[in-house]
């Protein structure tokens, strides 16, 4: 078994061995339930540089971290009920413990998005980790679901985390401060 470090390391370098590693071991629950948190306080402290002056920095934070923790559970159902229940292949079998583990993991590259506070790069430094979680998001995804296709891991990947955005946007849209 390899430390906390490694294992993010290897969910982000996109080790498919960490993956099965931390979808085998029961007690790496804990672990992936502080990467999610870790990554959306990262993402709550990055989106202070997307946001106009004049917004209070800690209410900021407080509110885009629970934007960013909303759109992780959003973005995990929807994985959990399309790629389970809707698409799942003959030898899927769907683990919810296994499951969480793995795309909880599949967050740490969200761990960068601390590096949005400074504004010019909070655009870049979101965009890149999206797309960088999206695709760790479809490696832990065909390994906890058991998928012998990529492309299916890919097309239950993007639309949960389509659906997942458009949550995000409303609920930022409608409660939050405005951004610049």
């Amino acid at each position: 078994m390899t430390t906390f470090p490694h294992r993010l390391m290897g969910a982000s370098v996109l080790d498919v061995a960490t993956y099965e590693e931390v979808e085998a071991d029961r007690t790496a629950t804990a672990q992936a339930f502080v990467v999610v948190l870790a990554s959306s306080l990262a993402g709550g402290i990055g989106a202070t540089g997307l946001v106009r002056e004049g917004t209070p920095l800690v209410a900021g934070v407080f509110f885009w971290s629970a934007v960013s923790l909303i759109a992780w559970a959003a973005w995990a159902l929807l994985v959990f009920e399309i790629g389970g229940r809707l698409l799942p292949e003959p030898e899927t079998r769907v683990d919810v413990g296994e499951l969480l583990r793995t795309i909880g993991f599949s967050a740490a590259p969200g761990l960068l998005r601390v590096f949005g506070v400074v504004p010019d790069l909070a655009l870049p430094v979101f965009a890149l980790t999206t797309v960088w979680m999206l695709v760790a998001m479809v490696v832990a995804v065909r390994q906890a679901l058991d998928y012998r296709s990529t492309w299916r891991a890919i097309g239950v990947c993007t639309l949960g985390l389509a659906f997942a955005l458009i949550i995000a946007v409303a609920f930022g849209a409608f409660l939050g401060p405005r951004v610049s």
